[in-house]
């Protein structure tokens, strides 16, 4: 077996309490690598097509990486896979902490959950195997995700937690799962796991990680270590990504009121600079990372002031989406968000749905709570606690989503309901950045703007955005690719604009990590090879749970109507522009027209034992 790995992944069955070790030869740990790729082929392996994501045949993965456990900065992460209970595919998170790097040491490359407990508990892994406890008193308690985590860090000291929150126990299908304060957060991995009724997950381990030439390593680390503290990552030390709110202002991106508009007033208020001018509470870091992109601000309500760590889709998908601008209401929501366990992007997102229907009187039949409108404070705070205990008629209904609630309300709200695939979009608005408007339209999670750098491309100079070519799309593809290797390896995307600085780029210097880590004779070429494969895995899954080519698209809003202000006013997506950008997405990755995959296509890219079946 290479270096870096154990070989192994531990299955534990919630059923029957059973705990297998289950070989993974070496060919899919070099085909997959780690991380999203590796947690992809296993959920495949164990589940049956069409299974229920909330059913008694669900599965999550816990995949980590042969750099887990390495001194190669931002490396303490690991990957989420499972089918989202949101989009009805394939979902993937990423998270970083203690978590990651205890996870490994158990002694297993991945942990897969399968099954339902019989009453509500908190799984524990160590190099032993795994046991089940049950945890009555933690099920249905008021205590925020922050305190369950201090809690049972006390009961089982030396584990680290990866813990379901309130809205995960009430099936809200886009629940988070929170470890060491932060999130993996989008798609509903806490509504599964909700399912399966485990509150935590803790893991324990000091299993050494072997590593092929341990020299070669620590100056890889330190060399990158060194950059990371150049140029590419300076955004991210001095303000962190809520700088993005008043350049995308700016520059008429910033989703406003539903994407009604894309600017908004209030930006100056909510702006990282003004943040960071009368609110900053310091920085913080993930293990093992010497970028320190986390900023901390204090939110003020009432008598009750909470240092809250603040990102840009949180900050606008609570802010200028629901056209709110008071920083400590929007603080104050990121925070809620945390503690009850709540995607911030779909959470924004689907309440700011129901604010516009609530304007334009489509809810009616939810008698007091059809007076929500944009820019409603208290609305936004009380909606959120409501979502995640689902205790009223209209947060019971958007716990299920903008998707879902749209059909339910039905006459034109589909139109509006700012989704793909039943994931809502997150901060980048697609008439004013059409190559990402074609990575929302393709993404395999769903409206995603950390699977498709596409919004690189429009940023770059090198197109249009507003009306991208098929140099555009091919583009589009390349950072899907760059992506699924980074979320792999697992290393932070933040460090992308370092290895476009490294000679040979990502795939070199990827190679050159697993060469010294694991001792496998590979390079550039199979690595960008391995990139195609896990993208192709990723699409497999979703034909298999019944993709259909119907939904590779946008909302009508983005469709029909062009944006009315600013400098994007007229900007619309073209829909037959769209249908050639997808076309020629389609064609660069070898697939049929219709976006369908030929056998042949599945065996050049060594996935017939699992996707042999598809036609």
């Amino acid at each position: 077996m290479a270096a870096g790995y154990f070989g192994r992944y531990l299955r534990l069955d919630l059923t029957t309490g059973v705990s297998t070790r289950v070989p993974i030869d070496e060919a899919t740990l070099r085909h997959f690598i780690g991380g999203v790729g590796l947690g992809t082929v296993l959920l495949t392996r164990e589940t049956s097509a069409r299974f229920d994501p909330l059913g008694e045949e669900s599965c999550v993965a816990f995949a980590f990486s042969p750099l887990v456990g390495t001194p190669i900065t931002t490396s303490a992460k690991f990957a989420v896979v499972c089918k989202s209970p949101l989009t009805g595919r394939l979902n993937d998170a990423l998270s970083s902490s203690d978590f990651a790097v205890l996870g490994k040491r158990s002694g297993h490359d991945a942990i897969v959950l399968r099954g339902r407990a019989e009453e509500p508990c908190i799984v524990l892994i160590d190099e032993a195997g795994a046991r089940i406890e049950p945890c009555a008193d933690l099920w249905g308690t008021e205590k925020g995700i922050s305190q369950l985590d201090e809690q049972l860090q006390k009961r089982h000291p030396g584990f680290a937690f990866a813990i379901i929150g309130t809205a995960g126990e009430h099936g809200v299908r886009y629940a988070t799962l929170s470890n060491g304060g932060r999130h993996a957060g989008r798609g509903g991995i806490g509504a599964v796991l909700g399912s399966m009724r485990v509150k935590a997950v803790g893991v324990r381990g000091r299993s050494p990680i072997s590593l092929h030439a341990p020299n070669d390593v620590l100056e890889i680390s330190r060399d990158l270590a060194k950059r990371s503290l150049g140029n590419a990552t300076a955004k991210y030390r001095e303000l962190g990504t809520v700088a993005n709110l008043a350049t995308f202002n700016r520059l008429a991106v910033l989703p406003t009121r539903n994407f009604q508009s894309s600017q908004f007033e209030g930006a100056d208020a909510l702006s990282g600079e003004q943040l960071q001018a009368t609110r900053a509470q310091g920085r913080g870091s993930c293990r093992n990372c010497t970028i320190g992109c986390e900023h901390f601000f204090s939110a003020r309500r009432g008598n009750e002031t909470n240092r809250v760590k603040m990102e840009y889709e949180s900050l606008f998908a609570l802010g200028p989406l629901c056209g709110v601008d008071d920083p400590d209401t929007v603080l104050a929501a990121s925070h809620l968000c945390d503690e009850f366990g709540l995607d911030t992007i779909s959470a924004g997102g689907t309440i700011a749905f129901a604010m516009e229907c609530a304007e334009r009187g489509m809810l009616e039949s939810y008698g007091e709570e059809s007076t929500i409108r944009f820019g409603d404070a208290e609305a936004l705070l009380e909606l959120l606690g409501h979502i995640a205990r689902r205790d009223t008629p209209l947060g019971d209904l958007l716990a299920d989503g903008s998707q879902r609630a749209a059909d339910v309300i039905g006459g034109d709200a589909p139109d509006f309901a700012p989704h793909v695939k039943g994931m809502e979009i997150p901060g980048y608005e697609p008439r004013g950045l059409q190559t990402m408007a074609l990575g929302f339209a393709v993404g395999t999670r769903g409206a995603d703007h950390n699977r498709s750098g596409a919004y690189e491309v429009d940023f770059s100079g090198e197109v249009d955005r507003f009306a991208p070519n098929e140099h555009a799309a091919r583009l589009a593809v390349q950072t899907e690719n760059r992506a699924s290797v980074i979320d792999s390896l697992i290393l932070c995307k933040f460090l992308r604009g370092v290895f476009a600085e490294t000679e040979g780029g990502l795939y070199a210097a990827a190679s050159h990590m697993l060469r010294a880590v694991t001792g496998w004779a590979i390079d550039a070429a199979e690595i960008e090879v391995a990139a195609e494969r896990i993208c192709l895995a990723k699409k497999l899954f979703n034909i298999r749970e019944g993709w259909s080519r119907s939904e590779d698209t946008l909302p009508k809003r983005f469709t029909e109507q062009a944006l009315q202000d600013g400098p994007a006013k007229g900007a619309v997506v073209q829909i037959a522009d769209l249908e050639k950008l997808i076309a020629t997405y389609y064609e660069t990755r070898g697939w049929r027209s219709d976006g369908s995959v030929s056998q042949e296509h599945i065996r050049t890219y060594a996935l017939d034992r699992e996707f042999a079946s598809l036609t």
